[in-house]
């Protein structure tokens, strides 16, 4: 890794996805087709994209129970355990409707809504991403959502992953669709003869599903267009270089655009960091993707002192952030943007990727500074409540007319004037 004084910070101004033209189009001419014919689109594209010709898009409740019976029971707790501490971690972030009354009479408050209905789509291919499932579904379940559906593609065997199928029945799933890519994102979008439509699509995924979710954001929502992903670790002399080069690995494994940052205050640490890093790379399995990450996005900054690294850590606003000082907590405060923050030597970013229970899905490419990991107000929406008293209309109907015909409205003036004509 390099090692360079904090003068040559360069912001991980990365673009959420880097794309074409081409994979535009692409993306599309998919979505076009999707609305248009429907699950016609959708069992071709399978068969074109994934490779396998399914006679079925939905899965079966034998292939869920198979799914579940077919997997270690010790590791059906793992997930069952994981999935309990997410639940208990978001019921906390649940919000409550609201009113209050002034003295004129008039009642006003916030009503808080589930979405009726949200898709979550989920990472397949060459792997399975069982804890995307539990992330994704978990806090649509908190927040009340009454139909929740899974997206993924199926392997070369026609069926999605048993831990993927598992999650999704300990999180509640109750229906699973063998689809991925653009095409899902547009099923979810638009509907088609076996997918519902649904309001609201989360969860990341390659490039083409990040482009399917910007194009279709407004018929529905979405959560955010993932980019790489990024650790940042911010430490003095007290840290463990080793633990340290283990963490920034456990991110540059992910995607050669991963990036993979160190700010301290200790030279010693960072040459350190740097020598661990290249003794660990040559162990792992993934260290091809991992290497190209470190190389391009791999960086190790001097600073003089732990504020000012506070302040750099502020600029690059990563999606992960590991304190690791002798006092932590006394750095929190001085953190304004950082997705998840992990304090201490012992709090390792997989720890909140699978079991400590917040959400892994996280703000990317320094959207930190204005956004927030997925959580159950995502799920939900919030509507204004409006009771307006006679006295308070006596009082204010004059002051409300004058403000519209100031901006010129005069319909909304005579929507006051009559009523108090009739006082």
């Amino acid at each position: 890794m390099k090692i360079q004084p904090v003068t040559e910070l360069k912001n991980l101004e990365r673009s959420v996805e880097q794309n074409t033209e081409k994979q535009r189009k692409a993306v599309l001419d998919i979505l076009q087709n999707v609305k248009t014919k429907g699950d016609k689109a959708l069992f071709q594209y399978t068969e074109t994209f994934d490779g396998v010709s399914l006679s079925s898009l939905e899965v079966t409740k034998n292939e869920i129970d198979e799914a579940i019976s077919s997997l270690d029971s010790k590791m059906v707790e793992i997930i069952s355990e994981a999935a309990d501490n997410i639940r208990e971690y978001h019921e906390k972030q649940r919000r409550q409707s609201w009113f209050f009354t002034r003295e004129d009479g008039t009642l006003l408050g916030q009503k808080v809504t589930p979405l009726d209905s949200v898709g979550v789509y989920v990472p397949g291919g060459t792997a399975a991403y069982p804890s995307s499932v539990l992330m994704g579904v978990i806090p649509a379940v908190v927040a009340g959502v009454e139909e929740i559906l899974l997206v993924s593609p199926p392997g070369k065997d026609g069926k999605l992953p048993s831990a993927v199928l598992a999650a999704a029945s300990i999180a509640g799933v109750k229906r699973m669709f063998k689809i991925g890519g653009a095409q899902a994102i547009g099923a979810l979008a638009y509907g088609t003869e076996s997918v519902p439509k649904t309001d609201k699509i989360v969860g990341p995924g390659n490039i083409f599903v990040a482009l399917a979710k910007r194009e279709v954001f407004g018929v529905c929502d979405i959560d955010m267009i993932a980019g790489p992903s990024e650790i940042a670790v911010i430490a003095d002399e007290t840290a463990n270089a080793r633990y340290i080069a283990a963490d920034l690995l456990s991110q540059a494994e992910h995607d050669p655009r991963s990036a993979a940052v160190l700010v301290t205050t200790s030279k010693v640490l960072a040459e350190e960091v740097a020598t661990e890093v290249e003794l660990q790379l040559a162990e792992l399995p993934r260290k091809d993707i991992a290497i190209e990450a470190i190389r391009d996005h791999g960086s190790i900054y001097i600073v003089n002192s732990l504020e000012e690294g506070a302040e750099v850590i502020n600029q690059i606003a990563p999606e992960h952030l590991e304190i690791m000082t002798k006092d932590p907590m006394s750095l929190l405060g001085k953190i304004k943007h950082a997705g998840a923050i992990f304090l201490g030597e012992y709090s390792s970013e997989p720890v909140g990727d699978y079991f400590a229970g917040s959400n892994h899905v996280l703000p990317t490419s320094g959207t930190a500074r204005f956004s927030s990991p997925l959580n159950v107000d995502d799920f939900t929406k919030k509507s204004s409540v409006i009771r307006y008293s006679e006295q308070a209309l006596k009082e204010n109907g004059e002051k409300i007319s004058a403000f519209a015909r100031l901006e010129g409205l005069e319909a909304h003036a005579r929507a006051i004037d009559v009523r108090l004509e009739d006082k």
